[in-house]
């Protein structure tokens, strides 16, 4: 059995999962989309024609000690440097602190990162997950940054909206990155209810290294982009097989995440 945490970080500090209860049930809310200003994606200006013609530009891995271990996203914001993952991706939970030396490539395949690294900066996870590793605050944000860069990652890669309070039950396109591979794998499923704040899909072939792939709703075939309503991570750092994953639900916590990561950005 294979958690979905990252390798590399258990070189960095030790991660102790915690036995997860749940209470009461969520009822059905309206969605509240996380956007800066309008409600609409922000596109690519050019993908590199050597890009898979399943990945998204604006999905990419996390490298860490020189080695990719898990997966990151771009989404909207008005300065276009936002990232979102799972939370244990960029802390270690209970005990730990945040992960340094993190770089993002966006679009990554093959050895080739076609927009460059990133520097990962102004990590921001839950006090819940810092304190104890709630495992349903299992989700980050952070900013990226490349020195010499004359224009935002979001302009280059575009950005998916983030959605919260949304539906357990939806269409998604699932991408991450596995340790063992230099190619993103992508799975198109429907989601469902695992608990009172956890989501699961069945996706065969996401292990280790998948943690912080985003669950996007809606995407459009031409541009890859759509409406992220999760993340791999939550329950047991994201599943303990290849072939469910699971995801914290994305509620008031996770929407104040975002309001605080672009109030400092």
């Amino acid at each position: 059995m294979t958690v979905r945490r990252p390798a590399v970080l258990l070189t960095l500090a030790a991660i102790v999962l915690l036995g997860v209860t749940f209470a009461v049930v969520v009822a059905a809310r309206p969605a509240q989309l996380a956007s800066a200003t309008t409600p609409e994606l922000a596109t690519a200006e050019a993908a590199p024609a050597d890009l898979p013609a399943v990945s998204s530009p604006a999905v990419g891995a996390l490298f860490a000690e020189g080695e990719h271990y898990c997966t990151a996203s771009v989404v909207h914001s008005e300065r276009g440097d936002v990232l979102l993952t799972a939370a244990h991706c960029i802390h270690n939970g209970e005990g730990g602190g945040y992960v340094t030396g993190v770089t993002f490539a966006p679009g990554y395949h093959d050895g080739v990162a076609p927009f460059g690294y990133w520097a990962v900066s102004d990590e921001l996870v839950a006090p819940g997950w810092a304190a104890s590793s709630d495992p349903d605050l299992d989700v980050g944000f952070a900013t990226a940054h490349q020195a010499g860069a004359a224009k935002s990652l979001e302009s280059l890669v575009g950005a998916n909206l983030l959605a919260t309070g949304t539906a357990f039950e939806q269409a998604i396109t699932l991408t991450g990155y596995p340790d063992d591979s230099e190619v993103p794998a992508v799975c198109r499923n429907t989601t469902a209810k695992q608990d009172t704040y956890q989501l699961r899909v069945d996706c065969a072939g996401f292990p280790t290294g998948t943690s912080g792939g985003p669950w996007v709703a809606g995407q459009n075939p031409e541009t890859r982009l759509g409406t992220v309503i999760g993340v791999i991570g939550g329950f047991e750092f994201g599943g303990d097989d290849a072939d469910t994953s699971y995801s914290s639900y994305f509620d008031t916590d996770v929407l104040a995440l975002y309001r605080q990561t672009t109030a400092r950005t």
